[in-house]
Protein backbone atom coordinates (compact mmCIF):
# COMPACT_ATOMS: atom_id res chain seq x y z
CA UNK A 1 0.00 0.00 0.00
CA UNK A 2 1.47 3.36 -1.03
CA UNK A 3 -1.18 5.55 0.52
CA UNK A 4 -2.56 6.26 3.98
CA UNK A 5 -5.77 7.87 5.14
CA UNK A 6 -5.53 10.63 7.72
CA UNK A 7 -8.84 11.94 9.04
CA UNK A 8 -10.58 10.42 5.96
CA UNK A 9 -8.37 12.32 3.48
CA UNK A 10 -6.18 10.11 1.27
CA UNK A 11 -2.47 10.97 1.14
CA UNK A 12 0.18 9.09 -0.82
CA UNK A 13 2.70 7.48 1.51
CA UNK A 14 5.87 8.36 -0.47
CA UNK A 15 5.00 12.07 -0.21
CA UNK A 16 4.38 11.70 3.53
CA UNK A 17 7.80 10.06 3.95
CA UNK A 18 9.43 12.79 1.85
CA UNK A 19 7.72 15.48 3.93
CA UNK A 20 8.91 13.91 7.20
CA UNK A 21 12.49 13.60 5.90
CA UNK A 22 12.47 17.23 4.75
CA UNK A 23 11.10 18.38 8.10
CA UNK A 24 13.96 16.56 9.85
CA UNK A 25 16.50 18.15 7.47
CA UNK A 26 15.06 21.61 8.11
CA UNK A 27 15.03 21.01 11.86
CA UNK A 28 18.72 19.97 11.97
CA UNK A 29 19.89 22.65 9.50
CA UNK A 30 20.68 25.06 12.37
CA UNK A 31 22.75 22.38 14.10
CA UNK A 32 24.67 21.60 10.88
CA UNK A 33 25.28 25.31 10.28
CA UNK A 34 26.59 25.74 13.81
CA UNK A 35 29.00 22.80 13.36
CA UNK A 36 30.24 24.18 10.02
CA UNK A 37 30.79 27.60 11.58
CA UNK A 38 32.71 25.98 14.43
CA UNK A 39 34.92 23.86 12.13
CA UNK A 40 35.76 26.84 9.94
CA UNK A 41 36.05 29.16 12.92
CA UNK A 42 33.47 31.45 11.32
CA UNK A 43 31.37 32.99 14.08
CA UNK A 44 29.24 35.90 12.80
CA UNK A 45 28.64 39.01 14.88
CA UNK A 46 25.00 38.04 15.42
CA UNK A 47 25.75 34.42 16.27
CA UNK A 48 22.83 32.75 18.05
CA UNK A 49 23.02 29.43 19.86
CA UNK A 50 21.14 26.51 18.37
CA UNK A 51 17.60 26.40 19.80
CA UNK A 52 15.30 23.39 19.29
CA UNK A 53 12.22 25.62 19.61
CA UNK A 54 13.46 28.03 16.93
CA UNK A 55 14.46 25.09 14.72
CA UNK A 56 11.03 23.53 15.14
CA UNK A 57 9.24 26.74 14.13
CA UNK A 58 11.69 27.19 11.26
CA UNK A 59 11.03 23.66 9.95
CA UNK A 60 7.27 24.10 10.26
CA UNK A 61 7.20 27.45 8.40
CA UNK A 62 9.41 26.26 5.53
CA UNK A 63 7.42 23.02 5.23
CA UNK A 64 4.24 25.07 4.95
CA UNK A 65 5.98 27.17 2.30
CA UNK A 66 6.68 24.03 0.27
CA UNK A 67 3.03 22.98 0.48
CA UNK A 68 1.89 26.49 -0.37
CA UNK A 69 3.96 26.58 -3.55
CA UNK A 70 2.99 23.08 -4.67
CA UNK A 71 6.59 21.89 -4.98
CA UNK A 72 5.77 18.18 -4.71
CA UNK A 73 3.27 18.05 -7.56
CA UNK A 74 5.50 20.38 -9.59
CA UNK A 75 8.35 17.88 -9.17
CA UNK A 76 6.31 15.05 -10.67
CA UNK A 77 4.28 16.99 -13.25
CA UNK A 78 6.55 19.80 -14.43
CA UNK A 79 10.04 18.50 -13.73
CA UNK A 80 12.99 19.38 -11.52
CA UNK A 81 13.49 22.93 -12.84
CA UNK A 82 9.91 24.01 -12.02
CA UNK A 83 10.26 22.50 -8.56
CA UNK A 84 13.60 24.32 -8.11
CA UNK A 85 12.10 27.77 -8.74
CA UNK A 86 9.07 27.03 -6.57
CA UNK A 87 11.41 25.96 -3.75
CA UNK A 88 13.31 29.23 -4.01
CA UNK A 89 10.04 31.15 -3.66
CA UNK A 90 8.90 28.90 -0.78
CA UNK A 91 12.13 29.16 1.20
CA UNK A 92 13.85 32.41 0.19
CA UNK A 93 10.70 34.54 -0.06
CA UNK A 94 7.75 33.07 1.85
CA UNK A 95 9.77 31.31 4.56
CA UNK A 96 12.35 34.04 5.14
CA UNK A 97 9.65 36.75 5.13
CA UNK A 98 7.49 34.86 7.63
CA UNK A 99 10.47 34.25 9.94
CA UNK A 100 11.53 37.90 9.76
CA UNK A 101 8.02 39.08 10.66
CA UNK A 102 7.82 36.51 13.44
CA UNK A 103 11.14 37.73 14.86
CA UNK A 104 9.83 41.31 14.90
CA UNK A 105 6.79 40.20 16.91
CA UNK A 106 8.65 37.75 19.20
CA UNK A 107 12.38 38.58 19.45
CA UNK A 108 13.05 35.12 20.89
CA UNK A 109 12.80 33.81 17.31
CA UNK A 110 15.49 36.16 16.03
CA UNK A 111 18.39 34.11 14.61
CA UNK A 112 20.41 36.89 13.03
CA UNK A 113 20.39 38.14 9.46
CA UNK A 114 23.45 36.22 8.25
CA UNK A 115 22.43 33.08 10.14
CA UNK A 116 19.01 33.13 8.51
CA UNK A 117 20.53 33.56 5.05
CA UNK A 118 22.98 30.70 5.42
CA UNK A 119 20.56 28.28 7.07
CA UNK A 120 18.03 28.87 4.27
CA UNK A 121 20.74 28.25 1.67
CA UNK A 122 21.82 25.09 3.48
CA UNK A 123 18.23 23.84 3.76
CA UNK A 124 17.59 24.56 0.09
CA UNK A 125 20.62 22.53 -1.00
CA UNK A 126 19.72 19.55 1.21
CA UNK A 127 16.05 19.45 0.22
CA UNK A 128 16.78 19.80 -3.51
CA UNK A 129 19.15 16.84 -3.25
CA UNK A 130 16.64 14.62 -1.46
CA UNK A 131 13.84 15.58 -3.88
CA UNK A 132 16.04 14.65 -6.82
CA UNK A 133 16.65 11.24 -5.26
CA UNK A 134 12.93 10.91 -4.47
CA UNK A 135 11.88 11.65 -8.09
CA UNK A 136 14.07 8.78 -9.26
CA UNK A 137 12.89 6.38 -6.57
CA UNK A 138 9.16 7.07 -6.70
CA UNK A 139 8.97 6.07 -10.38
CA UNK A 140 10.80 2.81 -9.80
CA UNK A 141 9.07 -0.53 -10.09
CA UNK A 142 9.63 -1.20 -6.38
CA UNK A 143 7.27 1.62 -5.34
CA UNK A 144 4.73 1.33 -8.15
CA UNK A 145 1.52 -0.58 -7.45
CA UNK A 146 0.49 -2.77 -10.37
CA UNK A 147 -3.26 -2.97 -11.04
CA UNK A 148 -5.65 -4.45 -13.60
CA UNK A 149 -9.03 -3.03 -14.53
CA UNK A 150 -12.11 -5.19 -15.06
CA UNK A 151 -14.17 -3.59 -17.82
CA UNK A 152 -13.63 -2.15 -21.28
CA UNK A 153 -16.68 0.11 -21.58
CA UNK A 154 -17.17 3.86 -21.17
CA UNK A 155 -16.22 3.85 -17.47
CA UNK A 156 -13.00 1.97 -18.14
CA UNK A 157 -12.17 4.31 -21.01
CA UNK A 158 -12.68 7.33 -18.73
CA UNK A 159 -10.40 5.77 -16.14
CA UNK A 160 -7.77 5.07 -18.80
CA UNK A 161 -7.90 8.67 -20.02
CA UNK A 162 -7.57 10.15 -16.52
CA UNK A 163 -4.81 7.70 -15.65
CA UNK A 164 -2.76 8.70 -18.70
CA UNK A 165 -3.01 12.37 -17.68
CA UNK A 166 -2.00 11.87 -14.05
CA UNK A 167 0.07 8.66 -13.99
CA UNK A 168 3.27 10.58 -13.15
CA UNK A 169 1.85 11.50 -9.74
CA UNK A 170 -0.26 8.44 -8.91
CA UNK A 171 2.32 5.76 -8.15
CA UNK A 172 0.23 3.09 -9.90
CA UNK A 173 0.71 1.21 -13.16
CA UNK A 174 -2.28 -0.12 -15.08
CA UNK A 175 -1.20 -3.45 -16.54
CA UNK A 176 -4.27 -3.80 -18.73
CA UNK A 177 -8.04 -3.95 -19.08
CA UNK A 178 -9.91 -7.26 -18.95
CA UNK A 179 -13.11 -7.53 -20.96
CA UNK A 180 -14.51 -7.53 -24.49
CA UNK A 181 -11.72 -6.06 -26.67
CA UNK A 182 -14.11 -4.59 -29.23
CA UNK A 183 -15.65 -2.03 -26.88
CA UNK A 184 -14.49 1.47 -25.74
CA UNK A 185 -10.93 0.68 -24.65
CA UNK A 186 -8.49 0.11 -27.49
CA UNK A 187 -7.44 -3.50 -28.12
CA UNK A 188 -3.79 -2.65 -27.43
CA UNK A 189 -4.67 -1.86 -23.80
CA UNK A 190 -6.72 -5.05 -23.28
CA UNK A 191 -5.44 -8.37 -21.98
CA UNK A 192 -6.96 -11.83 -22.20
CA UNK A 193 -9.15 -13.04 -19.38
CA UNK A 194 -7.00 -15.28 -17.13
CA UNK A 195 -7.95 -18.90 -16.63
CA UNK A 196 -6.81 -18.63 -13.01
CA UNK A 197 -7.20 -15.05 -11.76
CA UNK A 198 -5.36 -15.49 -8.47
CA UNK A 199 -2.41 -17.21 -10.12
CA UNK A 200 -2.31 -14.42 -12.73
CA UNK A 201 -2.19 -11.77 -10.00
CA UNK A 202 0.58 -13.58 -8.13
CA UNK A 203 2.70 -14.15 -11.26
CA UNK A 204 2.35 -10.53 -12.41
CA UNK A 205 2.68 -8.96 -8.94
CA UNK A 206 -0.81 -7.45 -9.17
CA UNK A 207 -1.73 -5.72 -5.91
CA UNK A 208 -5.22 -4.53 -6.81
CA UNK A 209 -8.14 -5.16 -9.17
CA UNK A 210 -10.32 -2.16 -10.09
CA UNK A 211 -13.88 -2.94 -11.21
CA UNK A 212 -15.00 -0.42 -13.84
CA UNK A 213 -17.73 -2.42 -15.54
CA UNK A 214 -21.18 -0.88 -15.97
CA UNK A 215 -23.12 -4.14 -16.44
CA UNK A 216 -22.19 -6.82 -13.91
CA UNK A 217 -24.34 -9.53 -15.41
CA UNK A 218 -23.80 -11.35 -18.69
CA UNK A 219 -23.28 -8.72 -21.37
CA UNK A 220 -22.02 -9.05 -24.94
CA UNK A 221 -21.01 -12.64 -24.19
CA UNK A 222 -18.94 -11.56 -21.19
CA UNK A 223 -19.81 -12.78 -17.70
CA UNK A 224 -18.82 -10.76 -14.65
CA UNK A 225 -16.11 -12.79 -12.83
CA UNK A 226 -17.73 -12.77 -9.40
CA UNK A 227 -16.29 -16.04 -8.09
CA UNK A 228 -12.82 -15.22 -9.41
CA UNK A 229 -12.82 -11.81 -7.70
CA UNK A 230 -13.96 -13.35 -4.41
CA UNK A 231 -11.08 -15.84 -4.64
CA UNK A 232 -8.61 -13.04 -5.38
CA UNK A 233 -9.93 -10.98 -2.44
CA UNK A 234 -9.58 -13.93 -0.09
CA UNK A 235 -6.13 -14.59 -1.55
CA UNK A 236 -4.82 -11.18 -0.53
CA UNK A 237 -5.43 -9.14 -3.70
CA UNK A 238 -7.41 -5.97 -3.07
CA UNK A 239 -10.61 -5.50 -5.10
CA UNK A 240 -12.06 -2.00 -5.35
CA UNK A 241 -14.77 -0.31 -7.41
CA UNK A 242 -13.94 2.52 -9.76
CA UNK A 243 -15.67 5.22 -7.65
CA UNK A 244 -13.53 4.39 -4.61
CA UNK A 245 -10.43 4.20 -6.82
CA UNK A 246 -11.08 7.74 -8.07
CA UNK A 247 -11.69 8.94 -4.53
CA UNK A 248 -8.40 7.53 -3.30
CA UNK A 249 -6.13 8.27 -6.27
CA UNK A 250 -7.65 11.44 -7.76
CA UNK A 251 -9.25 12.89 -4.59
CA UNK A 252 -12.59 13.34 -6.33
CA UNK A 253 -15.97 11.61 -6.60
CA UNK A 254 -16.44 10.74 -10.27
CA UNK A 255 -20.00 11.63 -11.26
CA UNK A 256 -20.13 9.40 -14.33
CA UNK A 257 -19.56 6.37 -12.07
CA UNK A 258 -21.58 7.49 -9.07
CA UNK A 259 -24.77 5.81 -7.91
CA UNK A 260 -26.97 6.55 -4.87
CA UNK A 261 -26.08 3.29 -3.10
CA UNK A 262 -22.40 4.27 -2.95
CA UNK A 263 -23.29 7.51 -1.15
CA UNK A 264 -25.59 5.69 1.26
CA UNK A 265 -23.21 2.88 2.22
CA UNK A 266 -19.81 4.58 1.93
CA UNK A 267 -18.17 5.97 5.04
CA UNK A 268 -17.93 9.73 5.35
CA UNK A 269 -20.50 12.52 4.92
CA UNK A 270 -20.48 12.62 8.73
CA UNK A 271 -21.62 15.54 10.88
CA UNK A 272 -19.91 16.11 14.22
CA UNK A 273 -20.99 18.72 16.74
CA UNK A 274 -17.44 19.05 18.07
CA UNK A 275 -16.11 19.47 14.52
CA UNK A 276 -18.65 22.25 13.87
CA UNK A 277 -17.73 24.08 17.11
CA UNK A 278 -13.98 23.86 16.44
CA UNK A 279 -14.41 24.99 12.86
CA UNK A 280 -16.62 27.90 13.91
CA UNK A 281 -14.10 29.10 16.53
CA UNK A 282 -11.29 28.74 14.00
CA UNK A 283 -13.26 30.74 11.39
CA UNK A 284 -13.88 33.60 13.84
CA UNK A 285 -10.24 33.70 15.00
CA UNK A 286 -8.77 33.67 11.47
CA UNK A 287 -11.36 36.20 10.25
CA UNK A 288 -10.40 38.71 12.95
CA UNK A 289 -6.64 38.27 12.47
CA UNK A 290 -6.80 38.28 8.67
CA UNK A 291 -9.25 41.18 8.65
CA UNK A 292 -6.88 43.34 10.69
CA UNK A 293 -3.88 42.43 8.53
CA UNK A 294 -5.65 43.02 5.20
CA UNK A 295 -7.60 46.13 6.17
CA UNK A 296 -5.07 48.59 4.61
CA UNK A 297 -5.10 46.64 1.32
CA UNK A 298 -8.90 46.59 1.27
CA UNK A 299 -9.04 50.35 1.79
CA UNK A 300 -6.52 50.86 -1.00
CA UNK A 301 -8.56 48.64 -3.35
CA UNK A 302 -11.72 50.54 -2.44
CA UNK A 303 -10.06 53.87 -3.27
CA UNK A 304 -8.81 52.55 -6.62
CA UNK A 305 -12.31 51.35 -7.55
CA UNK A 306 -13.81 54.70 -6.54
CA UNK A 307 -11.32 56.76 -8.57
CA UNK A 308 -11.72 54.55 -11.65
CA UNK A 309 -15.48 54.01 -11.89
CA UNK A 310 -17.06 55.73 -8.88
CA UNK A 311 -19.72 54.23 -6.67
CA UNK A 312 -20.81 51.73 -5.52
CA UNK A 313 -17.55 50.31 -4.22
CA UNK A 314 -19.13 47.23 -2.69
CA UNK A 315 -21.83 45.12 -4.23
CA UNK A 316 -23.85 42.19 -2.99
CA UNK A 317 -25.33 39.08 -4.57
CA UNK A 318 -27.67 36.43 -3.29
CA UNK A 319 -25.96 33.04 -2.98
CA UNK A 320 -27.05 29.58 -1.88
CA UNK A 321 -25.55 28.33 1.36
CA UNK A 322 -25.88 25.48 3.84
CA UNK A 323 -28.91 23.22 3.18
CA UNK A 324 -30.03 25.51 0.34
CA UNK A 325 -30.56 28.58 2.52
CA UNK A 326 -29.86 31.83 0.66
CA UNK A 327 -27.78 34.74 1.96
CA UNK A 328 -26.12 37.90 0.65
CA UNK A 329 -22.46 37.75 -0.27
CA UNK A 330 -20.31 40.91 -0.33
CA UNK A 331 -17.47 41.80 -2.70
CA UNK A 332 -15.49 44.81 -3.85
CA UNK A 333 -16.89 45.66 -7.27
CA UNK A 334 -14.61 44.51 -10.10
CA UNK A 335 -17.02 45.01 -13.02
CA UNK A 336 -18.81 47.96 -14.58
CA UNK A 337 -21.97 49.19 -12.87
CA UNK A 338 -24.07 47.86 -15.80
CA UNK A 339 -22.45 44.41 -15.82
CA UNK A 340 -25.84 42.68 -15.71
CA UNK A 341 -28.36 44.77 -17.58
CA UNK A 342 -31.92 43.85 -16.78
CA UNK A 343 -30.84 41.99 -13.66
CA UNK A 344 -30.28 38.68 -15.48
CA UNK A 345 -27.52 36.47 -14.07
CA UNK A 346 -24.64 36.01 -16.52
CA UNK A 347 -21.68 33.59 -16.25
CA UNK A 348 -18.27 35.26 -15.97
CA UNK A 349 -16.01 34.36 -18.89
CA UNK A 350 -12.35 34.47 -19.91
CA UNK A 351 -11.21 38.03 -20.74
CA UNK A 352 -14.65 39.29 -19.70
CA UNK A 353 -15.12 42.79 -21.15
CA UNK A 354 -17.21 43.81 -18.13
CA UNK A 355 -14.17 43.66 -15.83
CA UNK A 356 -12.44 47.01 -15.26
CA UNK A 357 -8.66 47.52 -15.15
CA UNK A 358 -8.70 47.87 -11.37
CA UNK A 359 -11.15 44.97 -11.24
CA UNK A 360 -8.68 42.71 -13.04
CA UNK A 361 -6.02 43.58 -10.46
CA UNK A 362 -8.18 42.97 -7.38
CA UNK A 363 -9.47 39.71 -8.90
CA UNK A 364 -5.93 38.46 -9.53
CA UNK A 365 -4.92 39.30 -5.96
CA UNK A 366 -8.29 38.09 -4.54
CA UNK A 367 -8.77 41.45 -2.79
CA UNK A 368 -12.33 41.57 -4.12
CA UNK A 369 -13.16 38.55 -1.95
CA UNK A 370 -11.97 40.02 1.38
CA UNK A 371 -15.34 41.58 2.37
CA UNK A 372 -16.68 38.02 2.56
CA UNK A 373 -14.83 37.78 5.88
CA UNK A 374 -17.98 39.50 7.19
CA UNK A 375 -20.01 36.54 5.86
CA UNK A 376 -17.66 34.17 7.70
CA UNK A 377 -17.99 36.07 10.99
CA UNK A 378 -21.76 36.23 10.52
CA UNK A 379 -21.86 32.46 10.05
CA UNK A 380 -23.18 32.28 6.48
CA UNK A 381 -19.84 30.98 5.24
CA UNK A 382 -16.72 29.24 6.46
CA UNK A 383 -13.13 29.84 5.41
CA UNK A 384 -13.05 26.47 3.65
CA UNK A 385 -15.92 24.89 1.74
CA UNK A 386 -17.54 24.74 -1.69
CA UNK A 387 -17.87 28.17 -3.32
CA UNK A 388 -21.47 29.46 -2.95
CA UNK A 389 -23.35 29.75 -6.24
CA UNK A 390 -26.18 32.04 -7.32
CA UNK A 391 -29.76 30.67 -6.99
CA UNK A 392 -30.40 31.09 -10.74
CA UNK A 393 -27.41 28.92 -11.58
CA UNK A 394 -28.16 26.42 -8.82
CA UNK A 395 -31.65 25.84 -10.22
CA UNK A 396 -30.28 25.30 -13.72
CA UNK A 397 -27.39 23.09 -12.62
CA UNK A 398 -29.57 20.96 -10.31
CA UNK A 399 -31.73 20.06 -13.31
CA UNK A 400 -28.76 19.14 -15.51
CA UNK A 401 -26.27 17.61 -13.07
CA UNK A 402 -27.14 14.67 -10.80
CA UNK A 403 -26.36 15.07 -7.08
CA UNK A 404 -25.65 18.81 -7.52
CA UNK A 405 -27.84 19.87 -4.60
CA UNK A 406 -25.79 17.66 -2.24
CA UNK A 407 -22.87 20.12 -2.39
CA UNK A 408 -24.95 22.23 0.03
CA UNK A 409 -24.58 19.60 2.76
CA UNK A 410 -21.63 21.62 4.14
CA UNK A 411 -21.23 25.35 4.68
CA UNK A 412 -19.81 27.24 1.65
CA UNK A 413 -16.37 28.79 1.93
CA UNK A 414 -13.97 31.49 0.79
CA UNK A 415 -11.64 28.81 -0.56
CA UNK A 416 -12.27 25.21 -1.46
CA UNK A 417 -10.98 21.86 -2.70
CA UNK A 418 -12.49 22.41 -6.16
CA UNK A 419 -10.75 25.78 -6.53
CA UNK A 420 -7.40 24.08 -5.90
CA UNK A 421 -7.92 21.18 -8.27
CA UNK A 422 -10.12 22.42 -11.10
CA UNK A 423 -9.39 25.38 -13.42
CA UNK A 424 -11.81 28.28 -13.49
CA UNK A 425 -14.86 27.58 -15.62
CA UNK A 426 -18.28 29.04 -16.30
CA UNK A 427 -20.36 26.32 -17.91
CA UNK A 428 -22.45 23.30 -16.99
CA UNK A 429 -19.54 20.99 -17.82
CA UNK A 430 -17.20 23.00 -15.60
CA UNK A 431 -19.76 22.95 -12.78
CA UNK A 432 -19.86 19.16 -13.10
CA UNK A 433 -16.06 18.96 -12.85
CA UNK A 434 -16.00 21.17 -9.75
CA UNK A 435 -18.84 19.20 -8.17
CA UNK A 436 -16.68 16.05 -8.24
CA UNK A 437 -14.21 17.78 -5.93
CA UNK A 438 -16.93 19.44 -3.82
CA UNK A 439 -18.50 16.03 -3.14
CA UNK A 440 -15.09 14.66 -2.15
CA UNK A 441 -14.73 17.52 0.33
CA UNK A 442 -18.27 17.02 1.66
CA UNK A 443 -17.49 13.36 2.24
CA UNK A 444 -14.03 13.67 3.76
CA UNK A 445 -13.73 17.15 5.24
CA UNK A 446 -11.73 17.55 8.44
CA UNK A 447 -9.71 20.21 10.23
CA UNK A 448 -6.50 18.80 8.75
CA UNK A 449 -7.92 18.96 5.22
CA UNK A 450 -9.09 22.54 5.81
CA UNK A 451 -5.57 23.48 6.94
CA UNK A 452 -4.01 21.90 3.82
CA UNK A 453 -6.47 23.74 1.58
CA UNK A 454 -5.68 27.07 3.23
CA UNK A 455 -1.93 26.53 2.88
CA UNK A 456 -2.17 25.45 -0.77
CA UNK A 457 -4.41 28.41 -1.62
CA UNK A 458 -1.33 30.63 -1.20
CA UNK A 459 -0.06 29.27 -4.53
CA UNK A 460 -3.39 30.09 -6.19
CA UNK A 461 -3.21 33.69 -4.96
CA UNK A 462 0.49 34.25 -5.72
CA UNK A 463 0.33 32.76 -9.21
CA UNK A 464 -3.11 34.14 -10.05
CA UNK A 465 -4.54 30.72 -10.89
CA UNK A 466 -8.16 30.27 -11.82
CA UNK A 467 -8.91 33.98 -12.30
CA UNK A 468 -11.28 35.29 -14.97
Amino acid sequence: MTYIRIRKHYLHLPYIILGVLEFAILFFSFYVLEKIQGLLNLVPDDHVQYSPVVALIYAFILSCGSLAMGVYLALMREGFLAMFFRTLVAYCFLGALALTILAEIWPVFYVGGSNLFWVVMLSTGFTLAIRHFFSKLVNSEQLTRRIVVVGTGASAKQLQSDYEKEKATLGVKVIGFIGAADREVSASKCIDKPNDWLAFCVENNISEIVVAQEERRKSDGYVFPLEELIRCKMGGVDVINAVSFYEREFNQVKLSLLNPSWIIFADGFSVSKSREIIKRLFDIFVSIVLGLILMPFVLLAALLVFFETGRPILYSQVRVGLHGKTFKIYKIRSMRQDAEKGGKAVWASANDSRITKVGAFIRNTRLDEIPQIYNVIKGDMSFVGPRPERPEFVEELSEKIPFYSHRHAVKPGLMGWAQLNYPYGASVEDAKGKLEYDLYYSKNHSFMMDFLIMIQTVEVVLLGKGVH
